[in-house]
């Protein structure tokens, strides 16, 4: 699967980005399910991708295509050159019913972009991520850094649970 033209040493940040956003072959549903609203070409689905995650990941052609060149070696798509002398990609038949048996894992990636661009847009604000860098300091220093009792260990798990709790009944 590994293509010779991307060596892993290419993309230093783009891998770890990569691992951390869509695991092995979710990349593939999600330009297939993008591909099932329109055809279209590579540019335009780096596009899709970062609407889709809101600006959080954007996946760089080193990506994409060795993952294109997949999909069609597959025959889950299509890729002819149109008029305007780019390739213009679609999802075949085939495509569509594996990515039919896929709906559920898809939707699981969906609900998983959803939940991180929360947690994005909260570590956004500054007052919020000074609080949670503070709190991972404070965590840091407390666990790691420190001799603990099983007993500590409880009353600080105690409080985490309870913040949370405090947190979930705001209105």
């Amino acid at each position: 699967m590994q293509h010779s033209h991307h060596p892993h040493g290419e993309h230093p940040h783009g891998g770890g980005r990569r691992q951390r956003f869509f695991g092995h072959g979710e990349l593939r549903l999600v330009i297939l399910d993008i591909l099932t609203r329109n055809a279209s070409h590579g540019y335009e689905l780096i596009k899709a991708i970062e609407a889709l995650t809101q600006g959080n990941y954007s996946p760089s052609p080193g990506v994409i295509y060795p993952t294109l060149d997949f999909l069609q070696d597959q025959q889950f798509i299509t890729v002819s050159d149109d008029e305007g002398g780019r390739r213009k990609i679609a999802i075949t038949p085939h495509g569509e019913s594996w990515l039919a048996e896929n709906r559920e894992h898809l939707a699981h990636i969906e609900a998983r972009i959803k939940a991180r661009s929360v947690g994005f847009k909260l570590r956004k604000d500054p007052q919020m991520k000074r609080a949670l860098e503070n709190f991972k300091a404070v965590l840091d220093l407390k666990v790691n850094q420190t001799e603990m009792s099983a007993a500590q260990l409880k009353q600080i798990i105690g409080i985490i649970d309870r913040a949370a709790l405090e947190i979930s009944q705001l209105d």
